[in-house]
């Protein structure tokens, strides 16, 4: 591999000019694939196998008109003291309302009166108009939920209280502030590191280019594949975290080979061709973990998945081809002035030791204590992750700013918290003698279960075969209550089957997120087990090795883990939760764990194969093993660091989000970043490798004939150019040599 990838370096550096136009050519035409799509709605969720799925479909199919997947909303009133909304100056205003939301919009589909449908509270204080709509609330049109707002403010007028719930006022938060505080950051970081505006611009340039042709090519596919709006701030997410660390370890590496005094082509070549190699296995470690997503059978977070995963092998061929032709149109200026002429001097004097070399050291001194005080200070971190409650977030988790969050807990305090969250109960009594007698049954069984304040009378389809009852709980959607409420109507549903014929499902939104919840829980150790197993697979043939690759997996699973119990304590417990924003504590996020191992695994996976494979290319080029452990942090720490820094940024730029799902996506990323690339890839990864030494790169004979050989530390390559293991050492290894003697 490290043969072809020298090749294909110097080819796209000889040829950058055509190089470069294949891909503006291929941003232009995915921009204008962009350009002429048509607007993109929300993809159809669904959750195949579960039980509120196969009742939200036998809705739809039963009761046509109701609109099942449509968008809702909720317009609560509360009467200034002293006043009730039965009063009929107040019930005249509520009126007023309800007809204009009737003639306001033909995506409505029904406008409830809460005097006729049992909306207004025993003491009279609050009341709420109910109204569904023919499309989900990402296809609802900006006049539709302008005219929503408008009729609220203007019943404010007459001194009422008004606020509006449901999820018609949702929309897909902006994040473009966020993203460019992330480049800025970025930018920062790699002129750091770099000491050179043009090597700094490199990585930013090449990841913009591949995140655009990603991007616009998921938005110029988003209809006719069924791709949610999500779908693309995943990929970019993703692709400018990638693209950037990708681009920085080539560009590196190209510098190295210059300061050892090589051709710029020739700098570019042997650049892709070692650095190269560990891009292309840390990038299918990333296209693994997230094409992986589709065990969990949700389309939308396979799809989610698989757009990604295609924004990573864009930013992969980039880095491979795109970026050695730009180091061909920047030359030598990609050093810098200071640069260059320190290049000059170190071909001639042994350089100093760097921050890397000097950490490598330390840890070769103390590796047990390193060892021992990184994996118990996550140990720690992770208990918390031992209490982990997972959930949906609804209106209550909203910040009180919102008009959401205050119709939510308008209805709380005027109806009780279980209003926020009802349940839909459908009865299928197709197959059963006597319809009626059965859904009787099940209204007075639901009644009857603890924590359900309310069961609304049984509404039939026009074919009498099936039926529709709301319920009430009584607390707040999120709830462990509820969620036994949930449980307990299905259980009563079993022995209702068995007597009557007739099947009881429970759905709606507090349902959906049930057993969402159950889905994703119950998929985290398979999706575990492909991953890693895969991934095991994977490094194993890039090192050479059994105990390298299981230890790169024990270290990740032990960063997770630690990150988990920070999100916990933080969003579940509330520990510094001011410091970070969040207004109401509960249940974490359903899909954070897996979303977290699918980002979070890749990108540690590529410090691992970046750091680890410089220390392998060592040892195979005759370095001992601790000497080797030096050559690779002195070579990689300052670039893994910046990459970790650069990811770090990108990611808690959304803990500023007002989505409270956002900002735990955002925060969760960063630490989980911060613990695996600081924790255990600078410290338990060296400290492991200081204290097995030789042992580390054992690999059995047998399976040693049975794995490829491709070559990632670029073996073959230095013997197709007739050097010998010395040639390649790099520059100050005498010293290293006599520094470990004395460690």
């Amino acid at each position: 591999m490290a043969t072809f990838l020298y090749k294909l370096g110097r080819f796209a550096f000889r040829r950058r000019r055509y190089v470069a136009l294949v891909w503006v050519a291929l941003l232009a035409l995915a921009g204008f694939g962009a350009a002429s799509a048509s607007t993109a709605t929300s993809s159809s969720f669904s959750i195949p196998g579960t039980e509120a799925q196969k009742a939200f479909d036998l809705l739809e199919q039963r009761f046509p008109a109701t609109s099942a997947d449509g968008a809702t909303a909720r317009v609560v009133f509360k009467a200034p003291d002293g006043e009730k909304m039965t009063d009929p100056a107040n019930k005249a205003e509520v009126h007023k309302v309800a007809d204009e939301l009737k003639s306001g919009s033909d995506q409505i589909a029904s406008v409830t009166d809460p005097y006729t449908g049992k909306a207004v509270s025993k003491d009279g204080s609050t009341a709420y108009v109910s109204v569904s709509y023919k499309v989900s609330s990402m296809e609802l049109t900006d006049a539709t939920r302008d005219d929503l707002q408008d009729v609220g403010k203007a019943a404010q007028q007459s001194g009422l209280t008004v606020e509006i719930g449901g999820d018609a006022l949702q929309v897909m938060p902006e994040t473009g502030a966020t993203e460019i505080i992330g480049v800025a950051i970025a930018a920062v970081v790699l002129v750091i590191t770099f000491g050179s505006l043009i090597a700094a611009g490199l990585p930013l340039l090449t990841a913009l280019i591949g995140v655009g042709i990603g991007v616009s090519t998921i938005t110029a596919l988003a209809n006719v594949l069924d791709l949610g709006s999500t779908t693309s701030t995943l990929a970019m997410m993703i692709g400018l975290a990638v693209g950037i660390d990708y681009a920085l370890f080539i560009v590196s590496r190209y510098r190295a080979e210059l300061a050892e005094g090589r051709e710029r082509e020739e700098a570019a070549g042997r650049a892709v061709g070692t650095a190269g190699s560990a891009v292309v296995f840390a990038g299918l470690t990333v296209v693994i973990a997230l094409v992986g997503l589709a065990v969990v059978n949700i389309p939308m977070l396979s799809k989610m998945g698989f757009a990604a995963a295609g924004t990573v092998a864009i930013a992969v061929l980039i880095a491979l081809t795109l970026v050695p032709a730009m180091m061909g149109f920047a030359g030598k200026r990609v050093m810098g002035r200071k640069a260059r002429k320190a290049a000059e001097a170190e071909i001639k004097t042994e350089p100093k030791p760097n921050m890397g070399t000097r950490w490598a050291r330390f840890v070769l001194r103390k590796p047990v204590w390193v060892l021992l005080v990184g994996v118990i200070g996550l140990g720690t971190i992770a208990v918390p992750a031992a209490s982990l409650e997972m959930g949906l977030p609804d209106d209550g988790s909203q910040p009180t700013s919102t008009t959401q969050r205050r119709a939510y807990d308008l209805l709380s305090d005027g109806f009780g918290p279980g209003f926020n969250g009802p349940l839909m109960v459908v009865v299928d009594t197709a197959n059963s003698s006597d319809g009626k007698t059965a859904v009787n049954r099940v209204t007075d069984d639901i009644s009857g279960i603890p924590h359900v304040v309310a069961v609304s009378p049984a509404t039939f389809n026009k074919a009498g075969d099936t039926a529709m009852i709301t319920v009430v709980p009584q607390d707040r959607p999120s709830s462990a209550e509820t969620e036994n409420v949930v449980h307990a109507i299905r259980d009563a549903g079993t022995d209702i089957k068995s007597d009557t014929g007739a099947e009881v499902l429970v759905t709606g939104s507090t349902a959906m997120n049930i057993d969402f919840s159950q889905k994703m829980n119950d998929a985290l150790l398979p999706y575990l087990a492909l991953v890693v197993g895969l991934a095991f697979l994977l490094l194993m043939v890039v090192f050479r090795s059994v105990l390298v690759p299981l230890k790169a997996a024990l270290g990740f699973l032990l960063s997770v883990v630690a990150a988990l119990g920070a999100v916990v304590a933080v969003f579940q417990w509330g520990w510094l939760g001011s410091l970070f924003g969040v207004e109401q504590t509960g249940p974490i996020m359903s899909m954070m764990p897996i979303f977290m191992v699918g980002v979070v695994f890749g990108l540690a996976m590529d410090y691992e194969v970046f750091l680890v494979t410089r220390m392998r290319e060592a040892y195979v080029h005759g370095e001992k093993p601790p000497q080797a452990i030096v050559t690779g942090f002195r070579h990689g720490a300052r670039v893994v660091t910046a990459a970790a820094v650069i990811m770090m940024a990108v990611f808690a730029g959304f803990i500023g989000s007002s989505e409270s799902m956002i900002k735990m996506i955002g925060f969760s990323l960063a630490i989980a970043v911060f613990f695996d690339a600081f924790v255990v890839r600078m410290a338990i990864v060296p400290a492991v490798l200081a204290l097995l030494g030789k042992r580390a790169w054992w690999l059995p004979r047998w399976l040693d004939r049975l794995l490829p050989n491709v070559d990632v530390e670029g073996e073959g390559l230095r013997k197709q150019l007739g050097e010998t293991p010395s040639d390649g050492a790099g520059h100050g290894d005498a010293q290293g040599e006599r520094e470990l003697t004395r460690v």
